[in-house]
Formats: structure tokens, C-alpha cells, sequence
């Protein structure tokens, strides 16, 4: 995996500087010639100002049947990065977290979360500065729109606010469906028991046993003085 990650960065390394040499030293590499205009073209271009780091690989569940561990390996910056897609989660989640804070859902529903604004000013903080995101969503944030043109500050600010409508129709769905199971388990129990004293009986007072308010002496329920009342 390492000496994949290696030759791959060169030859996209061959593929930046354009001349004629470099696209004679990519064909040894590249077994498939219909790419090299793809990698002399699409990917020059997305990363004339990145320095190294084209790859990046993620940890994800193991496989089903002999549980072995896979990754995903993916180029970063491209149009399906997964990164991406998930940081953008994760802004939109942060805001929706602070915005709620101080208004209801439906209040943030009704009014939304202007993303973008919020990230436009989230990249220019530090780390250890104070904002609407948490710092390890920050960190991301800045590095996943680092080398990406300018248009990304939208697009993740769009995707984020798609991840916010998502997480309140969540939330309104599930409050919806546990004040109809709640009304239906009051229905089920108006239904079962007639009054209340058959729904709450009345328990035996045993000795030792203290009501609430009584202030007699630990001594005297020792004795039983609550098993034996005296009656007149």
C-alpha cells in the first residue's frame, strides 16, 4: 500500500509539470494510455497548488463473512470525496447545535441556518479560538478547502445546510412518533384501570416501615408500633 501511495504521487507529480519528458516517464507507469490525458489534463489542474498529499485513506467497517478490516482509498479533492461530504456534516451539525441553543426546532426551521456565512468565518479562526464550531471540526474544515478553489466555501456551505434540514426533519419526525406512542400507552392504560385507586392500591404498612411525614423514633418502628396501631 505504501509503495502504491508513493509511485502514485509521482506520477502525479509527472503529470503537474507538463513537458514532454514527464509524459514519456508517466506511460511506463500507466498501463492504460487513454488516462494520460486525464492526468496531464483534469489532474494538473487540481493540483497546481497543492505540494504533495493527493491520497487519502480512510478506515471503514469490516468486511461481512471473515471480518477482515478494509479502507477506502480516494484522491483528495475530487468530486466525490468522501472527506468532504463528511465534514460538511459535521459544520452542519455544530451550527445546528449552537443555533439550538437559543431558539426551538421549529423556530430554526422556519428561519434556517445561513451555512455559509458561518464558514466564511470559521476558516479565518485559529484552533484555539472561540466560534461556532468545535476546534477538531475547524481543523477540517480549513484543511478540506485549503487547495480547492474559492466556489468550495459554497458548496460546503450548501451541504451543510442540506445536512441541517435533514437533522430537524429527523427531529420533528421523532417527537411527532413518540407523542403518538405516548398518547396510544395513555389510551392503553385509561382503557385497563377504571379509577385510581385500582391504578395506584394501597401497600400494607409493615413494622419498621415509615410513612412520609411520620416523625416518630427509629426505636418505636423497631417495635412495631405501625404494624400494631391502636385503635379506638
Amino acid at each position: 500500500m505504501t509503495i502504491f501511495l508513493i509511485i502514485q504521487g509521482q506520477i502525479i507529480t509527472l503529470g503537474k509539470r507538463g513537458t514532454e519528458s514527464a509524459y514519456k516517464r508517466a506511460q511506463a507507469f500507466v498501463l492504460k494510455p487513454a488516462v494520460l490525458p486525464k492526468l496531464f489534463g483534469t489532474f494538473s489542474k487540481r493540483y497546481a497548488k497543492r505540494p504533495g498529499g493527493y491520497t487519502r485513506i480512510h478506515r471503514i467497517d469490516n468486511r461481512a463473512g471473515d471480518n477482515a478490516p478494509m479502507a477506502l482509498l480516494e484522491l483528495v479533492d475530487n468530486p466525490r470525496d468522501f472527506k468532504f461530504e463528511m465534514t460538511a456534516r459535521a459544520v452542519g451539525r455544530d451550527l445546528l447545535t449552537e443555533q439550538l441553543r437559543r431558539n426551538a426546532p421549529r423556530t430554526v426551521l422556519n428561519s434556517g441556518v445561513d451555512a455559509t456565512e458561518s464558514i466564511t468565518k470559521e476558516v479565518k479562526l485559529g484552533a484555539r479560538d472561540k466560534g461556532e464550531l468545535r476546534p477538531s471540526t475547524r481543523i477540517n474544515l480549513q484543511k478540506v478547502v485549503k487547495y480547492r478553489a474559492s466556489s468550495a466555501l459554497k458548496e460546503i456551505g450548501k451541504r451543510a445546510s442540506t445536512w441541517i434540514e435533514t437533522l430537524l426533519a429527523i427531529r420533528l419526525q421523532q417527537k411527532r412518533a413518540q407523542i403518538a406512542t405516548n398518547a396510544s400507552a395513555d389510551a392503553k392504560n385509561k382503557a385497563k384501570t377504571s379509577n385510581y385507586v385500582e391504578k395506584f392500591p394501597k401497600a400494607t404498612i409493615r413494622s419498621g416501615a415509615a410513612v412520609p411525614g411520620d416523625v416518630r423514633s427509629a426505636v418505636r418502628l423497631a417495635k412495631g408500633a405501625i404494624a400494631r396501631p391502636h385503635r379506638p
